[in-house]
């Protein structure tokens, strides 16, 4: 789809959009939602989120519009400098991008950034949201890392298959539909 670097660019920054907020709801609120709730006493997830000052992270308590930017300056960046260009790399190792139905190459595309990306941002995200109160321990930190990667890995592969990349691509597709139609 992206045909140059700044193609490139806005399409990573568009993924990275959409992800960032569907990863830090799923993260809020499907997986530690309920155990928010019952720590406060609160009876949405957002109460429990204000009534705790916010989601810790490095053992600060930052308001959600914090950690959403500053998920998405780390994702964007690991997306343009790793992301993108090693899942490509990757898919081409495996399919010929020119003799491959362009679905079929796009998906492989999709399926080695989600195993790349994934652990990444997992990895990373082990280290914010680290209890840090209770001490460091690296054990702690890997086994975190490992839980994040077991719960974001099938949520990343089906967002990314089934929502998030068709909605990508038809909002780029729309974006840049001079330059689709100059080229065809």
């Amino acid at each position: 789809m992206p045909r140059n670097q700044f193609q490139r660019m806005v399409f990573a920054f568009l993924t990275v959009l959409v992800t960032v907020h569907a990863y830090v709801f799923y993260s809020l609120y499907v997986i530690n939602g309920s155990m928010f709730m019952e720590i406060t006493g609160t009876e949405t997830v957002l109460e429990a989120i204000r009534a705790m000052g916010g989601v810790s992270v490095f053992g600060t308590f930052l308001p959600i519009w914090a950690v959403v930017l500053i998920e998405f300056i780390l994702a964007y960046s690991l997306e343009v400098l790793m992301g993108s260009p090693c899942s490509f790399k990757l898919a081409a190792r495996v399919f010929d991008p020119a003799k491959t139905h362009p679905v079929l190459f796009e998906t492989a595309i999709i399926c080695a950034t989600v195993g790349l990306m994934c652990p990444a941002m997992s990895f990373i995200a082990a280290w914010l949201y680290y209890p840090y109160y209770a001490g460091f321990s690296m054990f702690t930190l890997l086994a975190n890392w490992i839980k994040l990667v077991c719960f974001n890995f099938p949520f990343a592969f089906f967002t990314q298959i089934f929502f998030i990349q068709p909605l990508i691509r038809t909002v780029f597709k729309f974006l840049f539909r001079k330059d689709i139609a100059a080229r065809t």
